[in-house]
């Protein structure tokens, strides 16, 4: 029931000017009515409207100005079953059958929308979008992932039994590359990768620290636990620790042992690690020396080192790579404060021949005046000479003169300096 401004527009432009005479017919009755509220023109609502719109029949001619005034513009006479939504197209100049229908279509949707209240701004298309993609992004990862694992066991079949994470696969394929180049000194960065699962699993480097070595030795098998609890089973010997290459060079009946050996200086070295002042790495190659003489006692019963033995060692080194950091570290510090004073003098020097440059600038607007009363002075004297009233000073008692102005002058402008100092280490 609301008068559109296009449809004003059409109305003041076709209808007659005699409005009393005209008589409209519309379909709805509420645009009537507010047609005839706004402007005036008689409306005419259901009946031969009705039909002359669905194309019934023509009914009585020239009950609906609008198709009349249509027909007689565009030339076109409709049939005696003709309607005008049917042969709207051929009505109006420049509106083809197919434009037509997508305006019809438009129409359709927005009537629609303004009925169920729809907003097409709402974000929760975006919400719906967004879980398809992370649902798209985890197939597609265990896609890539099956087919790693297909297509490099092919290189490496007995790593498949030994990861069973598709990430934990990924990364060790990617390290190992050549299974044929693999060595025992480029084993260290598996281990670095098992320390760094260690850390990710407990949360921070301090919860790893916190732990017993009973809880490191087991970490990540905690399902198999709970499970074993609950069965009054055999409980886990390992968890994330397994991937260790110590406990895969260890015997079947050893890697119980090796593994809670292993737990045991993994815990020591995240407590180092997490309360040491400055990190090294001295303890660290210790305790892997510890973990590999246990492994050759197990193996050859040769006797390892003691713990104390070992730890007295570790602490010697690390007191002097502690000294040798905390030596460069002071150096760097001082070349920073070096840094900082040339830094400092440099602003200084830069103030100071501001300074100068100012009050260069001074002493030349002064010197014209200097000038300027000499010549003042000078034209006194001689009228007073002309005049008889004085006689003119000598020579020496005017050169005395002057150089006493001059040393008042240097006096003033020394105080100035010393202010100006005064006043740059105050805000300094």
């Amino acid at each position: 029931g609301i008068l559109h401004e296009d449809l004003r527009l059409l109305l003041e432009t076709s209808m007659p000017a005699k409005k009393k005479k005209a008589l409209l017919g519309v379909a709805d009755a509420k645009l009537g009515a507010a047609i005839l509220e706004e402007l005036g023109y008689q409306c005419q609502t259901g009946g031969v409207v009705a039909e002359i719109l669905r194309g019934e029949s023509w009914g009585a001619q020239g009950a609906s100005c609008s198709g009349g005034s249509a027909a007689r513009a565009t030339g076109v006479t409709p049939g005696p079953r003709a309607g005008i939504r049917l042969h709207f197209h051929a009505l109006v100049k420049g509106l083809t059958a197919q434009s037509a229908s997508k305006a019809q279509l438009g129409l359709g949707h927005s009537y629609s929308r303004a009925k169920v209240k729809f907003n097409v701004n709402r974000v929760d298309n975006m919400i719906i979008q967004s879980i398809s993609l992370l649902d798209q992004l985890d197939k597609d990862i265990n896609t890539f992932s099956m087919r790693v694992r297909e297509w490099y066991g092919y290189h490496f079949p007995e790593l498949i039994k030994i990861v069973s994470e598709n990430y934990t696969y990924c990364r060790l394929a990617k390290f190992i590359g050549n299974r044929r180049e693999l060595s025992e000194e480029s084993l260290e960065g598996l281990e670095e990768i098992v320390g760094a699962r260690l850390i990710s699993h407990a949360g921070s480097l301090t919860n790893l620290a916190k732990y017993p070595a009973s809880t490191v030795q087991i970490l990540g098998a905690e399902k198999a636990l709970f499970r074993a609890l609950k069965t009054r089973g055999n409980t886990p010997k390992y968890g994330l620790i397994f991937h260790s290459t110590f406990i895969g060079r260890a015997a079947a009946k050893n890697k119980g042992r090796i593994s809670r050996y292993l737990a045991n200086k993994c815990t020591i070295a995240s407590r180092i690690d997490c309360f040491s002042e400055v990190p090294t790495s001295v303890f660290g190659d210790k305790l892997r020396e510890q973990v590999e003489e246990r492994l050759a006692f197990y193996e050859t019963g040769q006797p390892p080192r003691k713990n104390l033995e070992v730890m007295k060692e570790a602490v010697v080194e690390a007191s002097e790579v502690v000294a040798e950091v905390k030596r460069k570290q002071e150096k760097k510090e001082k070349k920073r404060k070096k840094r900082e004073k040339r830094r400092l003098e440099a602003l200084a020097s830069a103030a100071e021949e501001v300074e100068n440059s100012v009050l260069e600038v001074e002493e030349n607007d002064v010197e014209p005046k200097k000038k300027k009363k000499k010549k003042q002075r000078e034209e006194e004297e001689q009228e007073l000479q002309e005049n008889g009233l004085e006689e003119p000073l000598p020579k020496k008692k005017r050169k005395l003169m002057v150089e006493a102005e001059g040393e008042e002058e240097k006096e003033k402008k020394k105080k100035k300096k010393k202010k100006a100092k005064a006043q740059d280490s105050e805000e300094e």
